[in-house]
């Protein structure tokens, strides 16, 4: 599997496109805010010659899903995500409001619903949706066994976690679950986040300042 990260400008989200020798593709956390992001993406998928089989939300607090009314409107594609979030995208317009911008577009409809232990499969490659509350009710970490990496949303990041204290946040969850959910993984599983650089599951448990 090959990874490419984008990053954005408004909310620094990184956005994932994973694909294989297939050319089959899944794109992940669309924070694409102005046009020109937007097009960015665009072009990197048509370039590649990429076939975007899935658009995998890991939560759906607004900046991760900027772009999805115009990855349904390119690509055909409605976001998969937990349902537990769903409220998250009637809140969007509201949330955008309090940060002082507003939607250029209307949220869209979730496409399906993933639940923990589902598996995301694009050509040759699988990913097993996790289930990670604690940051917001459903959000989901995408583990790639083959590959040896997770893409961890908001939940765990390089010398941090997420933060709780959101509607629907519960910092207490939050730890529990990644101690047992994540921290079970082996120790050289890198971790792509939603914000920031990559780390290791094993750096994290060694020096995370939140679980020493």
């Amino acid at each position: 599997m090959k990874i490419k990260r984008f990053e954005f400008n408004m909310f620094p989200v990184n956005c994932y496109v994973l694909w294989d020798e297939t050319k089959e593709a899944v794109v992940i956390d669309p924070g694409c805010f102005y046009e020109e992001e937007k097009q960015a993406l665009k072009k990197f998928i048509l370039t590649n010659g990429l076939t975007v089989k899935h658009l995998l939300n890991t939560h759906l607090h607004l900046d991760h899903i900027f772009g999805n009314p115009f990855m349904l409107k390119e690509f055909g594609l409605s976001a998969e995500a937990n349902k537990a979030d769903e409220y998250w995208i009637d809140e969007a317009p509201k949330q955008s409001r309090m940060f002082g911008f507003q939607l250029q577009e209307a949220p869209v409809p979730l496409g399906k619903y993933l639940h923990d232990g589902d598996i995301i499969t694009f050509g040759h490659t699988q990913l097993e949706a996790i289930h990670v509350p604690g940051h917001s009710p459903g959000s989901l970490v995408y583990y790639c066994k083959e590959d040896n990496c997770m893409f961890s949303g908001d939940v765990l990041f390089q010398g941090s976690i997420g933060r709780a204290d959101l509607t629907g946040g519960n910092f207490d969850e939050l730890i529990e679950h990644i101690c047992s959910r994540l921290f079970v993984l082996p120790n050289e599983t890198v971790v792509y986040p939603g914000h920031g650089a990559p780390t290791t599951i094993g750096m994290e448990k060694a020096e995370n300042p939140f679980f020493r």
